[in-house]
């Protein structure tokens, strides 16, 4: 029996002739056009990481403000 792998039935579901091609070990005519895409998926993806990282840092520095406000007013009601 063989395995049927999610990259196969997501290939199968947006093409089926590109599935087939796949199964009959057809080389891609595309290839450079594939890799392109491939190279920008990454760039993208890792801006992606980089913004969230980014946004988790300013809101960590936006705690870190608040809490150090907090203790300079409390130390100021102290006094």
């Amino acid at each position: 029996m063989r395995i049927i792998r999610a990259s196969e039935i997501g290939t199968f579901l947006y093409c089926e002739r590109a599935w087939w091609y796949q199964l009959q070990g057809l080389e891609l005519a595309n290839r450079a056009e594939l890799e392109n895409g491939n190279a920008y998926h990454r760039r993208h993806g890792r801006q992606v990481l980089l913004a969230g990282l980014l946004r988790l840092a300013g809101w960590v520095l936006l705690l870190a403000a608040l809490a150090l406000m907090a203790v300079a007013i409390t130390e100021t009601f102290l006094k």
